[in-house]
């Protein structure tokens, strides 16, 4: 098959969670023979013709000089390019940006997408970028083919207001299997002696909620925050918890080994995703071997069951921390969590189920 990848910023990976995922997905459906093309970003720091096999096609990206508005002059040009390809799949992951443009898409590929999120719920956004947003996820359902749902959640939510079928495929990650403790002496950490969240800085997120219920505990262990700090959002929560010593805001993390074993070492790692479907960071927290403690929502629940301590508000944060954690249940939820991180989220299974579903589609 010739199957072409749009919606992210390129591969290798050197942003985030679509990235990491068409990374793992091109360079395996190289290795199965299929022709692949990957759409970088012309800001992308590797900026080679092919990598690991994949095609890759830098097309002009703005937003360096025009901002947020230079996605959707990216994205037009990846969708003009396409257009020329003559691929039999085409993969949109997300829709965001792409979608006003969704009438331009090759009418001889199949139009494949995945659905990311419930963007529009996003509270970082205003009114009139939640009502685009609204409009954006509608065009996308509109002008796909097939939908890629990665939850559970989301596949229902998009039955219930659309009155669409999807595909539901998840996210992977890769088991954590060889922790390296010295990695706490860059922080200055103790094994299982302090907390840790790892989130971009937004308020759906429940930072806020988390850092107040640690601030109103009793807890004498650091509290480490992993996430870029260079939004307003973050200076307000800089700002706020100056006074506490512990709260330790780190910024940006990436190297996936080092996050693995903050994760593997801490003695509770908090999740406050509350907006989207199955979030990478939380398999990848699943996959280190760490005890988790969720917001209280469907996608959260959908994942970890009963596998996972769950919160609503600060004062339950501050009781979950000031609560010890028996030995049992904490062991038992994390090997849960790791078998569920090999039963259902492997890599191999994930990137192997969009290929059976692309070959399904392929004329």
């Amino acid at each position: 098959m010739k199957i072409g990848i749009l919606g992210t910023r390129g591969v290798p990976n050197h942003y985030g969670g679509f990235e990491q995922f068409a990374s793992y997905l091109s360079k395996y459906l190289a290795s199965e023979g299929h022709e692949v093309f990957v759409y970088n970003s012309s800001l992308h720091p590797y900026q080679e013709k092919t990598w690991e096999g994949v095609n890759l096609i830098h097309s002009k990206d703005l937003e360096d000089k025009i901002g947020t508005a230079g996605q959707f002059v990216y994205d037009l040009n990846c969708i003009l390019d396409a257009r020329k390809r003559n691929f039999d799949i085409l993969l949109q992951l997300g829709y965001t940006s792409s979608s006003v443009w969704a009438f331009l898409l090759p009418k001889k590929a199949t139009i494949v997408t995945n659905m990311d999120g419930l963007e529009w719920k996003r509270t970082k956004f205003s009114r009139k970028v939640q009502g685009f947003l609204k409009m954006a996820e509608k065009w996308a359902v509109k002008s796909s083919d097939v939908l890629v749902a990665d939850s559970i959640g989301i596949q229902s939510y998009l039955k219930e207001k659309y009155q669409v079928d999807s595909t539901y495929i998840a996210y992977g990650a890769d088991v954590f299997e060889q922790p390296n403790q010295s990695v706490l002496d860059e922080f200055k950490l103790q094994k299982n002696q302090y907390f840790l969240l790892i989130a971009r800085m937004e308020p759906e997120n429940n930072v806020e909620t988390i850092l107040d219920g640690f601030n109103l505990s009793n807890s004498e262990w650091p509290f480490i925050v992993v996430g870029k700090t260079e939004n307003e959002f973050s200076s307000h929560l800089i700002e706020k918890y100056k006074n506490n010593t512990k709260i330790c805001f780190v910024g940006g993390i990436y190297d996936i080994e080092k996050l693995n074993n903050l994760r593997h070492y801490s003695s509770l790692y908090f999740h406050g995703h509350s907006v989207g479907g199955t979030n990478p960071s939380l398999l990848e927290a699943m996959a280190s071997n760490t005890c988790i403690v969720a917001h209280n929502n469907i996608f959260n629940k959908a994942i970890l069951g009963e596998d996972a301590f769950y919160f609503e508000n600060a004062t339950q944060v501050k009781e979950r921390i000031e609560k010890p954690v028996s030995e049992n249940s904490d062991h038992s939820m994390r090997l849960n969590n790791k078998q569920k991180i090999r039963n259902d989220f492997t890599w191999e299974k994930i990137v192997k189920a969009y290929e059976d579903l692309f070959t399904n589609l392929a004329p």
